[in-house]
């Protein structure tokens, strides 16, 4: 009897007790192979052998680790002694087991109580350290919920992303931001839940505009007793919660009361609320009559790619799809793949009573028993067969094969993208990693420096990185000393993080910290593509760019080879593009180190894929800069413009309500407000409405 395959390593066959004598002894082994060349099958052997000698023959975790300090492999066993010991055969491994027992170089355990509990730690420690040899499941961000909050003020109704530190009841996740805020909009006109901040329900002195569209009942003015907004809210907790029927009778039952009661008025407004129910399950696409909570996993292999598409359904409405494409060896089978992606997929995330999978995953039962221990209740991994529910799956199978099928279209189109722009300016080979740089400012303040990557795949967002400017012997509006600051930071740290050999590559990674049992889950980076193995694999991890595009001219360019020089990086190519006469698209002009300026035709698909990575950078470090403006006006107030003191102020925000109002209000509405004169408007106006440039 074998011992079941472990979900993301089908390639190591186990053994039981009756079998373990026939495996050779650790130390026999050592001997035959002490002699094996440095990195070689042999070696890694010995090395394993060694560490199976003090392996403890208890369920846990063991992770392997490459000379360099980097882990290649995160794996849980039942009995880590055997499962080790099953490495070190002569014979039986895939390519890919044999690479990665080639490279390593230790190996180090973590015991557990339980194999359930070493399950639940494999997914954790996989997400932190991103092993090379494992399924890796990357995500650009966490998912969006509703909170209906529970602290001292009357409930608020909002969309809520990241760590639940506020206290009140969450409901999701929902796939994307829209859906959040299409349901909260129709929530404010079924349960009329104020969604305005703390701050403004304290400031308001009469109903906003939300009340006099029926969107909110106004508890902030006492339009609405406490004790009947608690009813609206309990109405809202039910019908989030799945009791969406019960919720709609009752309402049903109010509003034929008060019509039989000549209360039209009344009447009309259950009758609102109830359209409003009603456009929540209609707008959310298809919602299963039979399930109330539930995810749908299916998913498709091509070409040694893979894609998962995700179906949450809540309250029995669907709240949303979302594809995802892991990174996985292209032999692993999908039962091994989703196994691995159900473990870490839910590290971080709440878990539903029901999972519904296109594929039954490897160790089903025993991913059914961590994740009910972790969500403290039972949950179910079904693959059904006919019904209702085979046809969610079927759907959802449909959707992964189209998705695969974009995003393979999609990267052989940016392959050749890369391959034109590497012909064009000369390159050596198709750019890898596009880093592109631009600054953000108003006269001088509020100066933020932005870059943005892309790749083969696309744009990476996950490695996006935001500079607040700090030095202050910059001249205010100083474009070329800001970039000097953005690019010694950037570089500086890249060169401490992943120094350069002598050849121009980066040198291995320094080692990583341990990691101990107890490590707190992190975020779920972004994977755009899937691209795997070997070379391939180290090569997309590269820190340091192929090509740096900077926003900019002449000016730019110079400062940065100035800055690159002083840090020893002369061969890193450089390439900035100045927008063409009156801005202009298709009439830049390109600047390279040793070329004189230039142009490109104005069809030509390079200068398509350079203007969108330009654009990018600019929405980027616009979007930056307003944010850090927008933060830095809420901590100082309107008294940073000019003729704005704190009489003005009240008078405004009694006026217009929020921030947000204020810095969206026309001219003439600024101008409608006591005690703001038409000049001062003006002034208002101009500090929220002026060039970003």
């Amino acid at each position: 009897m074998q011992e079941p395959k472990n979900n993301i390593e089908p390639d190591i066959e186990l053994v039981d007790d009756e079998e373990e004598s026939s495996l050779p002894e650790p130390a026999d082994v050592e001997l035959e192979l002490a002699a094996s060349e440095p990195g070689s099958l042999g070696a890694g052997r010995a090395v394993i052998a060694r560490h199976a000698a003090l392996a403890p023959a208890a369920p846990g975790v063991y992770r392997m680790i490459a000379a360099s300090g980097d882990v290649l492999y995160v794996g849980k066993a039942k009995n880590i002694k055997k499962r080790i010991l099953a490495y070190v055969r002569q014979a039986g491994h895939t390519a890919r087991i044999a690479r990665m027992i080639a490279a390593t170089a230790a190996i180090e355990f973590v015991t557990t109580a339980t194999e359930t509990e070493a399950l639940l730690l494999e997914a954790n420690l996989i997400k932190r350290l991103r092993p090379r040899f494992n399924v890796l499941l990357r995500d650009d961000k966490s998912f969006p919920y509703i909170l209906i909050t529970s602290d001292r003020l009357p409930p608020q109704i909002c969309k809520h992303r990241g760590a639940r530190s506020r206290a009140g009841d969450y409901f999701g996740p929902f796939a994307a931001a829209y859906a959040v805020n299409r349901t909260i909009t129709a929530l404010e006109r079924a349960f009329l839940l104020r969604s305005c901040s703390d701050a403004v329900y304290e400031s308001r002195t009469r109903p906003c505009l939300l009340h006099q569209i029926k969107r909110c009942s106004a508890p902030c003015t006492g339009e609405i007793s406490h004790v009947d907004y608690a009813q609206l809210v309990a109405e809202a907790k039910a019908f989030l919660s799945g009791k969406s029927r019960a919720v709609k009778e009752e309402l049903a039952v109010e509003m034929d009361k008060a019509a039989a009661a000549l209360d039209f008025e009344r009447a009309a407004v259950l009758r609102d609320r109830l359209a409003a129910l009603s456009l929540v399950q209609t707008h959310q696409g298809i919602n299963p009559r039979g399930i109330d909570q539930a995810d749908v996993f299916a998913l498709h292999q091509d070409g040694g790619f893979n894609c998962v598409e995700v179906f949450f359904f809540r309250a029995g409405q669907n709240w949303g799809n979302r594809a995802y494409f892991p990174k996985a060896d292209r032999a692993l089978p999908p039962e091994a793949v989703l196994a691995s992606f159900l473990s870490q997929f839910y590290d971080d995330k709440p878990c539903p009573r029901l999972i519904l999978a296109s594929h039954r995953p490897e160790e089903c039962d025993l991913l059914a028993d961590a994740l009910s221990l972790k969500r403290e209740m039972k949950v179910e991994i079904v693959v059904p067969r006919r019904g209702e529910k085979k046809e969610l799956v079927d759907h959802a199978a449909a959707n992964a094969r189209e998705a695969l099928g974009r995003k393979l279209a999609e990267s052989s189109s940016q392959q050749r993208l890369l391959a034109a722009l590497a012909a064009t300016f000369g390159l050596p080979r198709p750019p890898r990693r596009i880093e592109v740089y631009d600054n953000s400012h108003i006269q001088g303040t509020n100066a933020v420096g932005a870059m943005i990557v892309a790749g083969p795949e696309g744009f990476q967002k996950n490695q996006y990185r935001k500079f607040n400017i700090r030095s202050t012997a910059l001249v205010p509006g100083d474009d070329y000393g800001m970039l000097r600051e953005v690019l010694s930071r950037r570089f500086k740290r890249l060169l401490a993080e992943a120094p350069r050999d002598q050849s121009g590559e980066a040198a291995p990674s320094p080692p990583l910290p341990k990691e101990e049992a107890s490590a707190p889950t992190v975020s779920i980076e972004t994977e755009k593509g899937a691209e795997t193995g070997g070379e391939a694999d180290e090569i997309a991890q590269s820190p340091w760019p192929d090509l740096v595009l900077i926003d900019g001219g002449a000016g730019q360019l110079a400062a940065a080879q100035e800055i690159l020089a002083g840090l020893g990086i002369t061969d890193l190519p450089l390439l900035a593009i100045a927008k063409g006469p009156d801005r202009n698209a298709g009439w830049e002009t390109f600047h390279m180190p040793g070329r004189a300026p230039f142009r490109l035709a104005p069809r030509d698909p390079a200068l398509y894929f350079l203007q969108r990575l330009r654009d990018e950078a600019h929405r980027f470090a616009i979007g930056s800069h307003r944010q850090k403006r927008a933060r830095d006006t809420r901590e100082a107030g309107l008294q940073d413009i000019p003729g704005i003191g704190p009489t003005r102020k009240r008078a405004l925000l009694r006026h217009f309500g929020t921030l947000k109002a204020i810095e969206r209000a026309s001219l003439a509405d600024l101008s409608g407000v006591p005690g703001v004169s038409s000049e001062t408007a003006r002034r208002i106006y101009d500090y929220f409405h002026e060039s970003s440039r």
